[in-house]
């Protein structure tokens, strides 16, 4: 039997699913990732960052009890590991939502100015992204300075399974050093931050054989499986959503709600920075010749706050939200906020790249009947993806594509 595995590395846990050639799930694993808090601000230390990722990947190959072929990975973006020339990790790593880079960011705000950083990076000038958060090392934690890589979370995980030291795009995207419509690396971002081209690890796309297997760190059951990057999270999601079609757009609706379109050609860089001031972001995609916009709300979160506030489970708030009783208008009232916030977003891709061709909902939050009322209500028709875990099932799609057992548009599983 032909296996592939795929392994998501996120914020709150690392999961992996291991898929057969036509799909099905064979075996499944999860660990917690095991961020501190430190006076500083949230991190993790590399090598934990590691093992959680490997514990999972062991875990659903040993569940699956079959030798997997080949491995997707795909990551949270942003965050980074700085190593020496041994590739030992000079610094924790910081999480993408971490506070500490405030007078980093008002610094990129006078040095190079919103509108250049929105156009070129294809980035809202905000603390989320990677230049930043180096610069505050640079400054902060004097060992980094003698860096010779960074490795961003996927292509870590890659390297100490005994892949190759590369970057893929779609993560390239998310540091804010990449001038994302040239797909190369933007000097004066590079400068400003104390960072420079040598310390970056070669330019890969997403679903390229980038090694194999060979630690000891995970099962057996993984020795000599092929490796690929699966890029961005959210981009795999919804790859294995199948929304990466020209104008597809995904809404993965979970405690973050993320917007995901995929689009070609890339707008102009006026139009860049438009969607930028809109808080998307523009990022390469992992589909070849394409890009992906991207835009985030904290709906989701808002309605889990509410269910908490409100002491009752989702199905009961939906039931009282149709009746119209207490504590339903409440709820709808959650819900629709949060919809709204997701629309806003929605249409301002279209104002800039045109209509979606189609929108595809993922995510927890497409089990709520009162969030999918409110959904069609405002985007009109729309399909609901029957996957669970649609990142993995994306990059484990790119891990049988960098072996060749599927073409470059084929998906793993039935439509």
């Amino acid at each position: 039997m032909t296996a592939y595995a795929g392994l998501d590395v996120g914020t709150t846990s690392s999961k992996a699913v291991v898929y057969d050639a036509d799909g099905h799930v064979l075996g499944v694993g999860r660990a917690a990732t095991t961020w501190e808090t430190t006076p500083d601000g949230t991190e993790i230390d590399a090598n934990a960052l590691c093992r959680s990722a490997f514990d999972a990947l062991s875990a659903a190959a040993v569940d699956a009890g079959v030798e997997v072929r080949a491995v997707g990975v795909t990551c949270m973006g942003e965050s980074g590991i700085l190593v020496d020339d041994r590739e030992r990790p000079l610094a924790p790593v910081i999480a993408w939502h971490d506070g500490r880079d405030g007078d980093e960011v008002a610094d990129l705000l006078s040095a190079i100015g919103a509108e250049a950083f929105g156009g070129i990076a294809g980035k809202p000038l905000r603390g989320q992204f990677s230049l930043t958060k180096h610069r505050w090392l640079m400054r902060h934690v004097p060992a980094t300075r003698d860096a010779t890589t960074r490795f961003d979370v996927g292509g870590w995980v890659v390297r100490r399974l005994g892949g190759e030291a590369v970057l893929e795009l779609s993560l390239a995207g998310r540091t804010g050093w990449l001038d994302v419509a040239a797909r190369d690396w933007w000097d004066a971002a590079l400068d400003w931050s104390g960072a420079r081209r040598e310390l970056m690890p070669p330019l890969v796309s997403a679903g390229v054989p980038v090694g194999v297997v060979s630690s000891d760190a995970v099962s057996p059951l993984l020795h000599g499986a092929v490796l690929t990057l699966a890029g961005h999270d959210h981009q795999a999601s919804a790859l294995g959503a199948r929304a990466t079609g020209q104008g597809h757009e995904l809404d993965s609706s979970g405690t973050a709600e993320a917007l995901v379109r995929t689009i070609m050609p890339i707008p102009s860089r006026a139009d860049v920075a438009r969607l930028a001031v809109a808080g998307i972001t523009t990022d390469p995609s992992i589909e070849a010749g394409h890009w992906s916009l991207l835009g985030g709300t904290e709906g989701g979160l808002a309605q889990l706050r509410a269910l908490e506030r409100l002491g009752a489970d989702v199905a009961e708030l939906d039931a009282a939200a149709e009746a119209g009783s207490d504590p339903g208008a409440e709820w709808r009232a959650v819900v629709a906020t949060a919809a709204d916030e997701a629309l806003a977003l929605h249409r301002a891709m279209d104002d800039v790249v045109g209509p979606a061709a189609r929108v595809v909902v993922t995510g927890g939050w497409r089990h709520s009947a009162e969030v999918m009322r409110a959904k069609v209500a405002r985007f009109g028709p729309l399909e609901v993806s029957g996957v669970e875990e649609a990142g993995a099932l994306g990059a484990a799609t790119l891990a049988a594509r960098a072996c060749g057992e599927l073409g470059a548009d084929d998906h793993l599983g039935n439509p």
